[in-house]
């Protein structure tokens, strides 16, 4: 895979939302709750927005509740949705590992899978009830984390 390096658009920072689809979405916001117990920014009928340490927002949507476009006192949002199980990340610190698999084991969330990155950084993939990969990342997985 080639290309785009240096090549950042004019005054991108960083990825501000990732979006979760969900077919049950009281069973999947208390997974995220329990789990996570990340604060609640908005919620609505077919949207929570969580703020995931004051860097980014999680969003779950329940699928197909946002399949047409929200026209919204600021604005209108377009039309958009997901299927199959798709996949994110949360950074962790190194040293905060062992904490984590401890917990998802007395939660009763299997581990599926564990990699060892040649930086040095370590994974750890389960998933949500919906079957999205989820992913706990120590630092060294890529050069810019």
């Amino acid at each position: 895979m080639t290309g785009g390096a240096g090549r950042a658009g004019p005054g991108v920072e960083a990825v501000l939302e990732t979006a979760l689809y969900v077919d049950d979405f009281e069973r999947a916001l208390a997974f995220y709750d329990r789990l996570f117990g990340f604060p609640h920014l908005i919620e609505s009928p077919t949207l929570v927005a969580l703020d995931v340490s004051g860097r980014s927002v999680l969003l779950l949507f329940k699928r197909g509740g946002s399949s047409r476009e929200q026209a919204l006192p600021g604005g209108v949002i377009p039309a958009h949705d997901g299927h199959g199980p798709l996949h994110m990340a949360f950074s962790i610190a190194a040293d905060a590992l062992g904490p984590w698999e401890l917990k998802l084991e007395e939660q009763g969330i299997p581990v599926e899978g564990r990699m060892t990155w040649p930086l040095g950084g370590l994974s750890v993939y389960f998933r949500d009830p919906d079957g999205n990969l989820l992913e706990l990342v120590t630092p060294r997985v890529w050069a810019t984390y």
